[in-house]
């Protein structure tokens, strides 16, 4: 068998030949980039073979001059019979993480909007309980007696238990003369899931989740009182095998690869509750209860659920509201019988992650005044209302802002120039770089940030091409097209300059655009103008590094009173907390999936209008933009 060796992580390999390359490089505990999804479009998982023979396709990505030199697309290799040595450059390797601070989370979030304590009311309860001796003339059962002395505990629910907790029973009744603890799931009724011999003081662990596209986060919180533990974050798996939704939903198509995309969100999941968990000095098996939330593809593919239909006309989803679900049933390693509370989508592209987040915003209030949430990623989720309605859409914004379809973007991690200023007269950047190195790409945040910069100094008009009458030693014209270089030095990191040219510019611009138009549309649906709103909630891990000014200098976001915006951080896993915590908060969260109208852009015709409007810098109605004008 053939050995691939990986450098410059020196790690190799032995897989049979016909192996793809990306599949060898995942066996060798090595991950490169593919944010396609194995299409052969994005160039994102470009690497040079040093020595040895693959079996490599024809590529459309690479100059003949880059195949001269062993420069191969990833995901359009193979392994032949023979050896191979390969080396991965910088932009091709999974970079060093830069996460929000879960733990900051909570203080983004106006106190008033989390669960009062009259509002305490957990997905799952531990007590201790005293079941009366068994007496040969009451003819009851050892189930008949604990069911009996539950109920007296909860009140007039309807209490049930399962085999594994029948199992137990005999011998646990017995040990302390009835004295026992219980554990039980309340909802509409109460579900014994476990019990064991009395202990004084019950210790009771949850986990709340958020399944992200790009990340997953992970919080442990105790039941007892409600507080957050701890905290971790880690890229999605999943990224492997596309960088938005719908590359993912495309490589699901098969039996093989859907079962493949659940385990790796669920390797992703149980990762991170075992590292938070032994962390803590507990085992998964002690977290008792699991509340998630994510948008409707990353549902279904944790479910194992064929996405397929969700991006086909008329775009219908397996399942709206999860039932609920134990934790063994979907693989998830924490008490087996744990229930799960998975939060409702509202659509195809609405999904549990946004009527979560809602619940960290004046939108579920008794308030008159206009709130407008906004969700930023490979899609953007909007949601506009007050206590008298609530109208929800979402815009498929494309990957540019996570460094897809950009030759030099990436996400934002360590390396990645997350701030542009430009020269006013030269037209030469000054970079500010995560992690204060030697850059590798460019992020979301520096994309904005850097045509913000170029449009305010005149080097980029409206229609987004750049000024070919001034000389810059930055600009290059080549034919009808043009580039501009942000980074001119060929560092080892990147072995090339950092280019962008007009037509990734023009990929920005049609992210923004489909963002701003949206929330356009959504504002004429309800007759309503941009002086209605009173506060604008920015919600996800793009807007942690997201420039507000530079955001409304582009036409991102719309330029009214700053003070109305207010960056709420990760709210979908705050959100989950909530549920996690709080049985009215469940409750509330049912009852406001059922009253938010989802609007399908795709079936508004006025969407066009207002998205080839939005398709200049900052928009073609400069009336919308004072302070930029």
């Amino acid at each position: 068998m053939p050995t691939v060796t990986f450098n410059p992580l020196g790690k190799t390999v032995q897989v049979d030949s016909g192996t793809d390359l990306l599949s060898a490089a995942q066996q060798a505990g090595v991950v490169i980039n593919s944010p396609c999804g194995t299409k052969g479009t994005c160039g994102k998982c470009v690497v040079r073979l040093i020595d040895g023979s693959l079996e490599s396709k024809s590529s459309s990505i690479l100059s003949p001059v880059a195949i001269q030199q062993g420069y191969i697309q990833a995901c359009q290799t193979s392994v032949s019979e023979a050896s191979a040595v390969i080396e991965i450059p910088a932009l091709a390797q999974q970079p060093a993480a830069q996460f929000a601070d879960l733990s900051e989370n909570a203080k983004r979030i106006d106190n008033h909007l989390f669960p009062q304590e009259w509002q305490y009311g957990p997905l799952v309860v531990r007590k201790n309980c005293h079941v009366a001796e068994p007496s040969a003339g009451d003819g009851l059962s050892d189930l008949d007696r604990l069911l009996k002395a539950v109920k007296e505990k909860f009140g007039s629910k309807e209490v049930t238990c399962g085999l594994p907790v029948i199992k137990k029973l005999a011998d646990t009744l017995r040990a302390e003369r009835g004295k026992i603890s219980i554990t039980a799931a309340v909802g509409a009724d109460i579900q014994v899931i476990d019990i064991s011999e009395e202990i004084t003081a019950n210790p009771n662990f949850g986990i709340v989740v958020d399944i992200g596209t790009t990340t997953i986060s992970v919080l442990l919180i105790s039941l007892i009182d409600g507080k957050i533990i701890d905290g971790q974050t880690d890229y999605n798996d999943q990224l492997a095998c596309g960088i938005d939704i719908i590359s993912r939903i495309t490589y699901a198509q098969n039996e093989a690869r859907l079962q493949e995309l659940q385990d790796r969100v669920l390797e992703t999941i149980n990762r991170l509750v075992k590292k938070t968990a032994e962390k803590n000095k507990l085992k998964p098996g002690e977290l008792f209860s699991a509340s998630m939330a994510g948008n409707t593809t990353m549902i279904h593919l944790l479910l194992g659920l064929k996405p397929e239909y969700i991006r086909l006309a008329p775009y219908v989803p397996t399942v709206h509201n999860i039932p609920p679900l134990r934790a063994s049933t979907i693989g998830l390693d924490i008490f087996p019988d744990a229930p799960i509370h998975f939060s409702p989508a509202i659509g195809s592209y609405v999904g549990g992650d946004i009527t979560a987040g809602l619940f960290c915003t004046d939108l579920v209030e008794d308030t008159e005044e206009i709130s407008v949430f906004l969700d930023i990623g490979t899609n953007g989720e909007l949601v506009i209302g007050n206590n008298e309605f609530a109208l929800a859409c979402a815009c498929s914004a494309g990957p540019a802002f996570e460094g897809g379809n950009i030759g030099c973007g990436m996400r934002a991690t360590e390396g990645a120039i997350e701030k542009v200023r430009i020269d006013p007269t030269t037209g030469i950047a000054d970079c500010q770089v995560i992690g204060d190195i030697e850059p590798i790409g460019i992020c979301g945040s520096g994309m904005i940030s850097l045509l913000a910069g170029l449009h305010q100094t005149g080097w980029l008009d409206a229609a987004g091409k750049l000024d070919r009458q001034r000389n810059s030693s930055s600009i290059e014209i080549n034919g009808r097209q043009a580039a501009y270089t942000i980074n001119s030095r060929q560092t080892p990191a990147q072995g090339s300059p950092i280019r962008i040219t007009e037509l990734e510019i023009e990929n920005i611009i049609r992210a923004k655009a489909a963002i701003f138009a949206a929330y356009s549309l959504l504002l004429k649906q309800v007759e309503l103008s941009h002086e209605n709103v009173s506060k604008f909630y920015i919600a996800g891990g793009f807007g942690h590094f997201l420039v507000l000014e530079d955001a409304i200098a582009i036409g991102l976001l719309p330029d009214i009173d700053r003070h109305k915006y207010k960056y709420i951080g990760n709210s979908s896993l705050m959100g989950s907390y909530m549920m996690l915590i709080s049985e009215d908060f469940r409750k509330r969260q049912q009852e406001l999936a059922r009253r938010i109208t989802y609007l399908d852009l795709s079936m508004d015709p006025d969407y066009m209008d207002q998205y080839t409007a939005a398709m200049f810098l900052p928009h073609t109605d400069l009336s919308l933009f004072p302070s930029k004008s």
